[in-house]
């Protein structure tokens, strides 16, 4: 098994305003750690992730793929979050480039058709529209209407952004309707190549998806 990223510089007052890594952030490591092989078969240079948080989940990636070999990138809209992303990297001893913006706001022009792994563990909880986008550490989770406001968003970006043999990996609940969001990416070219794993939670059953271009 490959370590988990150390965090240790995050203090509990910190976690008031960062998202703290819980059981989706380990499931996404599990489940990167399980693809090592199928990524690294396809020689990725960049990675990226949107709403990164602490940096534990971009941080372990340069540990499944090489940490020196990729550049890596992450963006996140609290400037404590993305600051914490850049501590966590160089903590661990990896460069990760951090552009605090909303999900990909000035990013698309800079790395459009080049990002090889594409992360997004998005606020996915099923919640009243008007807890969506706060500045409160609620946005982390509170995904509104079927918990999708934040992640519809992103998907049109998504074929934009990834390179030709690029994947896009996403943390969704059933309450999410992870067909529908299979049936919005198959139409803009991406397709569901599998789910990566899955796991109950307490009430939530919580997967990993992974979509490639047809």
């Amino acid at each position: 098994m490959l370590p988990t990223p150390d965090v240790g510089h995050l203090k509990r007052q910190d976690f008031d305003f960062v998202y703290e890594p819980a059981e989706d952030t380990f499931l996404f490591l599990d489940a990167l750690e399980k693809d090592r092989g199928y990524l690294l078969e396809r020689s990725p240079k960049i990675g990226l992730e949107v709403g990164s948080g602490s940096g534990t989940v971009i941080t372990f990636l340069a540990t499944v793929l090489g940490k020196s070999e990729l550049a890596y990138f992450a963006t996140d809209l609290n400037d404590k979050a993305a600051a914490a992303t850049y501590t966590t990297g160089r903590r661990n001893n990896v460069a990760v480039e951090v552009l605090r913006t909303d999900l990909l706001d000035g990013v698309l022009d800079r790395l459009g058709g080049q990002v090889d792994v594409l992360l997004f563990n998005p606020p996915y909880v099923p919640t009243p529209p008007e807890e969506v986008g706060s500045t409160g550490i609620e946005a982390s989770w509170a995904g509104g209407k079927d918990g999708r406001e934040v992640t519809d968003r992103l998907l049109p970006l998504v074929p934009r952004l990834l390179s030709e043999t690029g994947v896009f990996y996403l943390v969704v609940l059933p309450e999410n309707k992870p067909d529908e969001i299979t049936e919005i990416l198959e139409k803009l070219g991406l397709c569901c190549m599998c789910e990566v794993l899955t796991r109950k939670s307490g009430p939530e059953r919580l997967s990993i998806l992974r979509y490639t271009r047809q």
